[in-house]
């Protein structure tokens, strides 16, 4: 009885690449050095939408949104990770692991909602430009903010509450970086064909109507783009509504098979170098993406650090 108590006394060990110990200090630089430049290029975007006044527009204020996401989406796994990295420990408490579930899954879901809400600041911008500013006013725009927020919030509450009632029989391996609920339902002992029932439904909910609602609504942008005359403005609208596009696939791509596949046959170890791919590489490459091909972002990166030197 007291190995089936759901290890609520005990603690997992997340396995992680324990199978192939001369690839774990590898695994340790490369994932600290993600993390480091997720660090850098999430907390400059939300410095720049704070303190340039010309980026106080609807888009930055999700862009800032998601940064402040993707910051706490990674911060929520990676330093478990390289703490099972660096040493022989590979082990979470159970209130870790829990914990960990709960925030992971609850970020992962906000992203999903964030990056329809930034589709729609995209579709009203190209679609309605003259009406934009009235149409996106700041009181829309923390309402869809707090939709995402609260909505993956809710996603959460449900899936983790069903996946940390499953009996584990004392089994205690979790075989992934982090404790994510496919990984957790490999772990459990007896029937989970419920428990996968639900995963696949609200992943399903969660990846293809957002999806679809994305894709429809680039459908209507892209013939938008190509009515407008100026050369200059196609290819700014273009290339912002490209850098979200590109966003939208990394996350979206990695989310459906890591989740949407049945979780009892699905390859383990591809399973969980997807998790290792959506928590730790696509929040460091999104502001990357947003910045690369963005003169405002560039702009006002110069103009602060300009303010820096003459400081000086």
């Amino acid at each position: 009885m007291e190995a089936d108590s759901n290890s609520s006394s005990g603690s997992f060990i997340l396995m992680g690449i324990s199978d192939h110990p001369q690839l774990e200090m590898v695994f340790f630089v490369v994932i600290l050095l993600s993390y480091v430049l997720t660090v850098l290029g999430n907390s400059t975007i939300i410095l720049l939408s704070r303190l340039d006044a010309r980026l106080h527009t609807p888009m930055y204020f999700f862009l800032s949104n998601l940064s402040s996401l993707d910051l706490a989406f990674t911060t929520s796994s990676v330093p478990q990770m390289l703490k099972n990295l660096w040493g022989p420990d590979k082990t979470i408490s159970y209130g870790g692991c829990v914990t960990q579930l709960y925030v992971f899954l609850w970020l992962g879901a906000t992203e999903c909602i964030l990056l329809v809400v930034m589709a729609f600041d995209r579709y009203v911008a190209v679609c309605r430009p003259l009406h934009y500013m009235t149409i996106m006013n700041p009181r829309l725009c923390w309402l869809l903010a707090a939709i995402s927020w609260l909505g993956g919030l809710g996603n959460s509450v449900i899936q983790s509450t069903f996946t940390v009632q499953l009996p584990f029989c004392g089994h205690r391996k979790v075989d992934n970086f982090l404790c994510e609920v496919p990984a957790m339902i490999k772990l459990a002992c007896g029937d989970t064909s419920l428990n996968e029932a639900v995963l696949n439904g609200v992943c399903t909910f969660f990846t293809a109507v957002p999806l679809s609602t994305i894709l429809i609504s680039y459908c209507f942008i892209a013939r938008a783009v190509m009515r407008i005359r100026s050369v200059e403005g196609r290819r700014k609208a273009f290339n912002t509504c490209l850098s979200h596009l590109v966003v939208v696939f990394l996350f979206y791509g990695s989310a459906i098979y890591g989740y949407l596949l049945p979780a009892k046959s699905s390859n383990q170890d591809q399973g969980k170098f997807i998790s290792l791919f959506y928590s730790v590489v696509t929040p460091m490459v999104n502001p990357l993406i947003y910045t690369l091909r963005n003169k405002e972002v560039k702009g006002a990166l110069g103009r602060l650090l300009g303010k820096g030197t003459q400081a000086r």
